[in-house]
């Protein structure tokens, strides 16, 4: 399993859904209160992509405020009260809406690890071939990563907090995703595309790069790669990494003299192993 999973995890899917009484309940008990103000940063604005139909608007607002929340100060270190603030409604508020702050966190990780099983299996039904396909499969994984940062360092770092049963759940998709890869990966051995010793060592590298993206994309640096611009870099190094001749890394946005790779996404103040990492 890739990033933090264990192999070992007895994968059992369940569900973590609000109760009805609570999905009935109207949001005027989540108005805004006086003196509090709801978040409109980007970084709401990206993370808001996942939840958009959400009703009624106070359980959206505080998915948002919680994503926010956690990835600034980490699961254990907010509390409910902290969410209610930042998203302007009455401490009690959250619990018309969620059990407890678990079920909130359990929520954001199961919606977003659904988000990118999907986006990345849409992304190799596109393509035609064993190369093209890790390439748009990568490059989908590493932009979401880029694009959704602050809701991807939440749902790829606070695993641990996960309760056990949403844990087996997350672990059951995580593991789709890592099938993807590594059948993508096989396909391209067969058709001698690819030169690959450990296939599921190399699947977990390729995602582990995409993964480390959210931890260091747009913190502390002054200088934040386009994410599209990455992704392709990211797709080309994995492309080098599967052994695949005549790949598009001869003018890469991580190679090309002259090109961008002097501000690399690999080299850039704040990319992987920079200060601001």
């Amino acid at each position: 399993m890739f990033g933090c999973i264990r192999h070992d995890v007895n994968v059992t899917p369940t569900s973590v859904t609000v109760p009805a009484a609570t999905r009935a309940a109207s949001g005027t008990a989540g108005a805004v209160s006086a003196g509090r103000m709801v978040s409109t940063s980007p970084a709401a604005t990206s993370v808001g992509a996942l939840w958009p139909d959400l009703r009624p608007d106070a359980a959206r607002r505080l998915l948002l405020a919680a994503v926010e929340s956690f990835a600034a100060r980490g699961y254990h270190a907010t509390t409910t009260r902290d969410i209610s603030a930042r998203a302007g409604v009455s401490p009690g508020t959250l619990y018309v809406h969620f059990a407890t702050k678990a079920e909130v966190l359990a929520r954001i990780s199961i919606d977003g690890h659904r988000s990118t099983l999907a986006l990345v299996t849409s992304a190799v039904k596109r393509a035609s071939n064993p190369p093209a396909r890790i390439t748009a499969l990568v490059e989908a994984f590493v932009r979401w990563h880029a694009e959704h940062h602050v809701v991807a360092r939440v749902v790829q770092y606070e695993l641990t907090a996960l309760p056990p049963e949403t844990f087996a759940e997350v672990a059951a998709l995580r593991r789709r995703i890592e099938a993807l890869v590594r059948a993508e990966i096989l396909a391209g051995v067969e058709t001698g595309d690819f030169v690959v010793a450990d296939v599921p060592s190399t699947a977990r590298a390729i995602l582990s790069l995409g993964i480390d993206v959210a931890r260091w994309y747009g913190v502390g640096s002054r200088h934040r790669p386009d994410a599209a611009e990455l992704a392709r870099g990211y797709a080309d190094l994995a492309l080098r990494m599967l052994g695949a001749p005549g790949g598009p890394g001869a003018q890469s946005p991580l190679s090309a003299p002259g090109g961008p790779g002097a501000r690399s996404p690999l080299s850039a103040p704040g990319g992987p192993g920079g200060p601001g990492a």
